[in-house]
């Protein structure tokens, strides 16, 4: 049937003109296998390489100018203004390994609201975000320090690397981190 008669009935010209669409229309492209994925903040702290999940970390900051806290940890670096609210800021590395590390250019605040906590944490640098395929979750390696394994949930292998997830969460229920004062 062609379409240049002008005496076809609108039905059936618009039918005429469906069948043509379905004739040269392409297939919607088929997801076979979706596969869950987690997705977390990559982070350094000393020589190690850290994960923390996404809703972990409410917030990234540039070092900002602060004030020391008079009597507290050395691992308890100051305290800055941040849009209006005081914020704690923590060294992790002089946390962790008891040795506080140098700020520098690539330094960078993860930002911690947790159970009424609201902390900001010194890092080496933030590397982005990751994300891992759940399939390729593994325990979390037995040799892991000491200093970090309480607060080290599992892990992900992805191409030859091993990303230790790190929680945040953890940290901010953790009574040592909550013993600021000397």
């Amino acid at each position: 049937m062609g379409l240049s008669n002008q005496n076809i009935h609108p039905i059936l010209l618009l039918q005429e003109i469906e069948r043509r669409s379905r004739e040269k229309a392409a297939g919607l492209p088929q997801q076979e296998d979706v596969k869950d994925e987690w997705i977390g903040i990559a982070f350094s702290v000393g020589r190690h390489k850290l994960v923390a999940p996404l809703g972990q970390v409410s917030e990234i900051l540039t070092y900002p100018e602060m004030s020391r806290v008079p009597g507290a940890k050395p691992w308890v670096l100051g305290i800055a203004n941040v849009r209006g609210n005081l914020l704690p800021i923590m060294d992790l590395e002089g946390f962790l390994h008891g040795r506080n590390a140098a700020a520098r250019k690539r330094s960078r605040i993860l930002v911690v609201q947790h159970n009424g906590v609201f902390a900001g944490l010194l890092v080496d640098e933030v590397l982005g975000l990751r994300h891992f395929l759940e399939e390729n979750r593994i325990r979390a390696p037995r040799n892991v320090e000491l200093t970090i394994r309480p607060y080290v949930e599992r892990a992900y292998s992805a191409m030859d690397e091993q990303w230790i997830v790190f929680s945040m969460h953890k940290l901010a229920e953790s009574p040592l981190f909550m013993q600021v004062a000397i």
